[in-house]
């Protein structure tokens, strides 16, 4: 995706040599959404430090199996990342390397085998929704890695589906939302 913008902005803008972008709100792989680019280092410096500081709003969409009880609430684990397996696990508060895990949750509709869960996420951690749901017996739908049934041949349902930061330059607050193909 960088390579493809960086080529899209040096043909729009006509720039030779090199073209900065810098990514602010990255992606896991079989995730989809919007996704946050800076065009300049000083923008890209100040997104990141709202990113840091936890002023940059991540809402996420996620199609789970089964229905989290209660249908809204709050989920906090300990993670621990294995870089090896490319896997990460829920642990004990206070083990070694694990970092706390934080986001907010409400079923916003339901059929007859899943759910639809929307999910601001705290805090940012790899694979964080994949894993605090599957911790609570709701695996994403199409989620290998994560407990999903291997006869599911589908898509992970997960979508970063809202944006929320203030402008790095103007006192402008902006908002990019894009709906799931599954919705």
């Amino acid at each position: 995706m960088l390579s493809l913008l960086k080529a899209d902005l040096k043909r729009r803008h006509n720039k030779p040599g090199n073209v900065f972008l810098g990514l602010v709100h990255r992606l896991d792989r079989p995730v989809g959404g919007v996704m946050v680019f800076a065009k300049t280092s000083k923008a890209a410096s100040r997104l990141s430090e709202q990113m840091r500081a936890g002023h940059l709003g991540k809402r996420y969409l996620a199609r789970v199996r089964g229905c989290p009880d209660p249908r809204e609430g709050e989920l906090e684990h300990f993670l621990l990342k294995d870089s090896t397996t490319n896997t990460v696990r829920v642990v004990e508060e206070g083990a070694s390397g694990a970092k706390r895990a934080l986001l907010r949750y409400r079923v916003v509709e339901s059929d007859a085998d899943s759910n639809i869960v929307e999910i601001d996420l705290l805090t940012g951690r790899p694979h964080q929704i994949r894993v605090q749901f599957a911790a609570i017996g709701c695996p994403l739908v199409g989620d290998r890695k994560y407990g999903a049934s291997s006869g599911e041949e589908t898509d992970l349902a997960l979508w970063s589906h809202e944006v929320r930061f203030n402008h790095p330059t103007r006192d402008e607050q902006l908002a990019f939302s894009a709906p799931p193909p599954w919705v």
